[in-house]
């Protein structure tokens, strides 16, 4: 039976990024890709080539041309089902990467039977032949959208199917054991219990532990794959400015000795030894009458309690190691899930012995001078070390994505209804019923319990091409 979603249409797009540049690839994939192609793909001389009795996973070079007109010179790459990407009969067509080429082969193939991709169709068919579960699928799209190491790692290691390994062998232990829950259902009459409760509160217990480290694991994932958020804080003037243009290598935020010159978010990203930190520069804290500078001031917590690392950037020269105290107390309510970092700036107006002197009770503060560029590579090492250290007690396996966590706590709320099932003594039958629960909430994971319109909703989300 035809899975559903899934149809006989030939379909094709542009692979490639849109613009003008070397080469451009066509995809072709369905049923008719390889004789839709083999109408319009010949030698120099127009003789045809005959690609169905060409061997899978080979390249051929020729000319694609409608009728006497040669619209250009390819490798044309074939790919025999089930042995491709989609799992269909697939051709990649790699051509000058001129626009009016490119769409003039498109057409070319429209014009011979095919119709244009969807967004994210390839990978929809992909999944829906079984090459991909859903899991890896989304991954897909995350790798393409990857802009840092470590975002592209996460996404490498679920597609490669390490993710998708790690639910399915706890899902198949629940239906080993959901199984023999339901073999009780059909001798009820004879009050047999072929399930040991024991063994199944330890299973349940020991898959709710597993599920739980992996949905702790996703707040580091969803940093991970959208940038760590970095807020910089502290008085006017302080020069946190300055710092977010050093770091960016670029005049971002303006500089001035105004104080209140920042009033509202200022935000950028920069990558630093392969990890993604978003940089959120903020209005100065202090009291103010400025109904504007007010509003800013505010953003400021709001941005302190949204990230991963509250930086308190403060002008050495100006700060008592006692009012420093004082801040840290104010800031503590403020941090929730954030790690403060005390930073001392423009050290160079004393020299750093006298700084690491006078704040000596702070033993983890750094010291810089943005202005002047002092000790900013230790500053951006410090960021790693922190980045690095979060990762400390996370499982192999990192979940960054948003319908992921929210499938596993799905499972966690079913599995703990089991286990409070178990403690009360319930039926066999209520048992089952949220056994099941657990099991789809799983499944949807991977794509094992899945509807059309979720498939829909993920696979738009894709580009053309993909």
């Amino acid at each position: 039976m035809k899975p559903p979603l899934l149809n006989n249409d030939t379909i094709t797009a542009l692979i490639t990024p849109q613009g003008i540049g070397a080469i451009g690839v066509i995809r072709l994939s369905g049923e008719k890709a390889i004789d839709i192609c083999n109408s319009v793909f010949g030698t120099k001389s127009l003789k045809k080539k005959n690609l169905s009795q060409m061997a899978s996973h080979t390249i051929h070079f020729g000319v694609i041309h409608d009728g006497e007109v040669i619209i250009d010179e390819a490798l044309v790459g074939l790919f025999k089902a089930p042995h491709s990407y989609t799992g269909e009969n697939t051709v990649e067509i790699s051509c000058h990467g001129s626009k009016f080429i490119l769409q003039q082969i498109i057409q070319l193939f429209i014009k011979h039977g095919a119709r244009s991709a969807n967004p994210g169709e390839f990978t929809m068919r992909a999944f829906l032949n079984g090459k991909l579960d859903l899991l890896q699928a989304e991954a897909v799209a995350d790798l393409i959208a990857s802009n840092s190491a470590s975002s592209h790692q996460a996404a490498m290691k679920q597609m490669r199917g390490g993710f998708s390994s790690k639910i399915k062998l706890l899902r198949q232990k629940l239906i080993d054991f959901a199984s023999l829950i339901e073999l009780e259902l059909d001798f009820s009459e004879e009050d047999v219990e072929f399930a040991d409760r024991s063994d199944l509160k330890k299973l349940v217990n020991s898959i709710q532990e597993t599920v739980q480290r992996l949905m702790d694991s996703f707040e580091l994932g969803n940093v991970i794959k959208n940038g760590i958020p970095v807020v910089i804080v502290g008085k006017p003037n302080a020069g946190k400015s300055t710092l977010l243009n050093v770091l960016l290598e670029e005049d971002r935020a303006i500089v001035s000795e105004i104080p209140g010159t920042t009033r509202d978010v200022i935000e950028d990203e920069i990558n630093i030894d392969g990890v993604l930190f978003r940089i959120i520069d903020t209005a100065g804290i202090r009291e103010t009458s400025d109904l504007i500078e007010s509003i800013g001031v505010g953003k400021t917590y709001e941005q302190i309690k949204l990230s991963s690392i509250a930086i308190y950037l403060f002008d050495a020269d100006e700060i008592s190691s006692s009012e420093l105290k004082s801040i840290v107390e104010e800031l503590n309510p403020h941090l929730h899930n954030s790690q403060l970092l005390l930073v001392a700036n423009k050290i160079d107006k004393m020299g750093l012995e006298y700084f690491k002197s006078e704040f000596n009770e702070f033993p983890e503060m750094l010291f810089i001078s943005a202005k002047e560029h002092i000790l900013i590579d230790e500053f951006k090492k410090h960021l790693i070390k922190l980045f690095n250290d979060r990762l400390v007690n996370i499982p192999e396996t990192i979940v960054t994505n948003a319908r992921h966590a929210e499938a596993l706590m799905q499972t966690s709320i079913s599995l703990q209804k089991v286990l409070d099932g178990l403690n009360l003594n319930v039926t066999g039958d209520f048992l089952a019923m949220d056994i099941r629960q657990a099991l789809y909430h799983l499944g949807s994971i991977t794509g094992e319990i899945s509807s059309d319109d979720l498939l829909t909703n993920i696979f738009s989300r894709f580009c053309i091409g993909k």
